[in-house]
């Protein structure tokens, strides 16, 4: 594979990633954010991905497979693969849950500054960046992939999910800083926890590398579209309510689904 590209893919996944320091300095600003327009670009940023999973990659993968198994065979694999990659990253979900809304403590307004306070809002800072890194590792490889195969599908994904990955950096770096005190340590924390993108990308990769054929590429794509689709509503969608209106984060979504489809049918 080329070189250029696979620098390319990379280099999008590890944007995407970092997009958590980007939320970590939002949140150390001590300036009010407008969450109405984080609530717009999060449902924005669900829509590029809910669209693009189900009309381009879900496409894609199935095309995969149809040339390995026929049609009808090849069909029903991309469906299995793509609710077994909605099974897989609802497993995750479930055995590491993602960390409180960063909103809710900045709302706080009697904080209780004693050690046992800190002590709980240490661990949620860094609870929050073990969930978050985890929960990045299966978005990182959905990034990585998309760009080999299509680069400027790959710019749209990576954008959505920087979007998507901001408000993650709010919830580590915020009750970090209020345990510690320090906005080095809490912009760190939130800084490296991004890592984890580009490491599952890269991880991902070198081991799919060896089982590459139309096969594996359509059941990886497949269960991305799953797994983009699940981050979609279980995260982006839900995240988006609570910061802003109901349908401010509709507006979003649909905003971003006819950007997105309209880039694609630019692009065909």
């Amino acid at each position: 594979m080329d070189t250029d590209n696979l620098l390319f893919a990379f280099g999008l996944t590890l944007f995407a990633g970092l997009a958590t320091g980007v939320g970590s300095f939002i949140g150390l600003l001590h300036k009010k954010f407008n969450p109405k327009f984080l609530a717009a670009s999060l449902g924005f940023s669900a829509g590029v991905m809910i669209y693009v999973s189900l009309v381009e990659i879900f496409a894609k993968a199935k095309d995969s497979l149809s040339l390995e198994y026929g049609d009808k065979t090849g069909y029903w694999m991309t469906v299995v693969g793509f609710f077994a990659g909605i099974a897989l990253i609802g497993i995750i979900d479930k055995l590491i849950p993602s960390g409180e809304n960063p909103h809710e403590l900045n709302k706080t307004k009697d904080y209780d500054n004693s050690k046992h306070a800190k002590t709980k809002l240490m661990r949620l800072g860094l609870f929050s960046a073990l969930a978050i890194g985890i929960h990045n590792f299966p978005e990182g490889l959905a990034t990585f992939l998309a760009a080999i195969e299509n680069p400027t599908l790959g710019i749209s994904i990576a954008v959505a999910i920087a979007i998507h990955n901001i408000p993650e950096g709010l919830a580590i770096s915020v009750p970090i800083y209020y345990a510690t005190g320090s906005k080095k340590k809490a912009f760190i924390l939130s800084f490296l926890s991004g890592l984890a993108e580009p490491i599952g990308a890269l991880v991902g990769y070198f081991i799919l590398q060896y089982f590459f054929s139309d096969a594996t590429f359509g059941l990886v794509f497949a269960a991305v579209a799953g797994i983009m689709v699940y981050i979609s509503l279980d995260e982006l969608l839900p995240t988006a309510e609570e910061y802003g209106e109901h349908h401010i984060a509709i507006y979003g979504l649909i905003a971003g689904m006819a950007l997105m489809s309209v880039s694609l049918v630019l692009m065909a």
